[in-house]
C-alpha cells in the first residue's frame, strides 16, 4: 500500500513522538546534566560528520555559477530575516513574544542540504549549482547565523554577549567540522558508503537536542503557556513566511532572466531553512535558557517546506522534455 501524499516523514513522526515523551516523562535533576553532556557530545559528531560528508568536487562543479549564488545567499540570509523583521507588527502579536523570537531565528538559519538537493534533482533543476549553493549556504550558516542571531535578537538578551556566542560555535561547531573536512582524506569514502545509515547520526543528535530542550520546557510550563489557538497561529506564521518565501525567490529569479532550471534551483535551496542545523545549533547559542518555544517555528516549518516543495517539485517534473 503506497503511503498518504500528505502523511508525514517517518523523522517527522519521531519528532512529534520525542516531543510527546518529553512532555510525559521529563528528564530532571542530574538525568537531565548526563543527557546535556551527552547531547553536546552527538552534536560535535554531528558536524564531523557534515565536514567529512562535504565533498570539495561537488562545490567545485557548481562554483562558477556565481550569480545564482548570490541571489540563493541573498535570500537565505538576508530576504528571511527582512521578512522575519517587516512581519513582527503582524507575527508578534499573533504568536507572542518568545514563539516570535524563534520565527526570527528561524529567518537566521542556513538553507537545508540535502532536501534542496533532492527538491532539485526531482524537479529537474540546476543540480551542480544546487549541490554547491546548499553546501556553501551550510558552511557560511556556521559564522553567519550567529552573527544574524545576535543582530536580531541580541538586543532582547536571548543569545548572551557576542564572544560567548563566538566562542561556542568556534568549539562546538567549526572544530568538529574542520576536524572532519581533514579526515575527509581518509575517511570519505566509507562516509560516502555508509551514508544511508549514518543519517541517523543526523536524526539522533537532533532528537536528543528535542528531547532535552522540550523536558527542560515541560518543567517550566510550556503547555500551559502554549494553547492550541497560538499554536494555529504559528502554524499560519510559518505558513505565511514560506509562501513569501516562495513567491519572492521564483519571482526574482525570473526578474534576473535566469533559466527555468536555475529558477528551480533558486526556489528549492533560496526558500528553505535547516532543521538539522538550526536545533543543534539552538542548543550551543542558547545554553543556559529554554529553548524549547525557539526551536518550534522551525519544527513546524520543516515540516510545511517539505510537503509544500514536495508538491512543487512533482509538478516541475510532469513538464515536458526539451528536445
Amino acid at each position: 500500500m503506497s503511503r498518504p501524499r500528505l502523511l508525514p516523514d517517518n523523522f517527522t513522526l519521531t519528532l512529534i513522538a520525542v516531543v510527546g515523551i518529553a512532555s510525559l516523562l521529563p528528564c530532571s535533576g542530574q538525568t537531565a546534566v548526563a543527557f546535556g553532556w551527552i547531547t553536546n557530545l552527538a552534536i560535535a559528531l554531528l558536524f564531523f560528520l557534515h565536514g567529512a560528508k562535504l565533498s570539495r568536487d561537488a562545490i567545485i562543479a557548481g562554483a562558477g555559477h556565481w550569480r545564482l549564488h548570490l541571489l540563493v545567499f541573498a535570500c537565505t540570509f538576508v530576504l528571511f530575516p527582512l521578512l522575519g523583521l517587516l512581519l513582527k507588527p503582524v507575527l508578534a502579536p499573533l504568536v507572542g513574544t518568545e514563539l516570535y523570537l524563534g520565527i526570527l531565528y528561524l529567518c537566521a538559519l542556513p538553507a537545508t542540504v540535502q532536501s534542496a538537493i533532492a527538491f532539485t534533482s526531482l524537479a529537474r533543476g540546476n543540480i551542480p549549482a544546487a549541490i554547491c549553493s546548499a553546501a556553501a549556504s551550510s558552511l557560511i550558516g556556521i559564522f553567519l547565523t550567529p552573527l544574524l542571531v545576535l543582530l536580531l535578537m541580541g538586543a532582547q538578551g536571548e543569545a548572551g554577549s557576542t564572544l560567548d556566542a563566538v566562542g561556542k560555535i568556534v568549539v562546538q561547531l567549526l572544530l568538529p567540522f574542520i576536524a572532519g573536512q581533514i579526515a575527509r582524506h581518509w575517511i570519505g569514502a566509507w562516509v560516502q558508503r555508509n551514508r544511508n545509515w549514518l543519517r541517523y547520526v543526523d536524526q539522533s543528535s537532533i532528537l536528543l537536542v528535542v528531547y532535552t530542550a522540550f523536558s527542560e520546557a515541560v518543567i517550566e510550563g510550556i503547555w500551559q503557556q502554549l494553547p492550541l489557538s497560538t499554536l494555529a497561529a504559528l502554524l499560519f506564521a510559518c505558513t505565511l513566511l514560506l509562501a513569501l518565501a516562495l513567491f519572492i525567490t521564483a519571482w526574482l529569479g525570473k526578474r534576473l532572466g535566469f533559466s527555468l532550471e536555475d529558477r528551480i534551483t533558486i526556489l528549492f535551496c533560496g526558500s528553505k531553512k535547516s532543521l538539522a542545523t538550526g536545533v543543534p545549533m539552538a542548543q550551543v547559542l542558547f545554553a543556559g535558557g529554554g529553548i524549547g518555544l525557539l526551536i518550534l517555528p522551525i519544527m513546524l516549518f520543516h515540516q510545511i517546506q517539505l510537503m509544500v516543495c514536495a508538491v512543487l517539485a512533482q509538478r516541475y517534473a510532469q513538464r515536458p522534455e526539451q528536445s
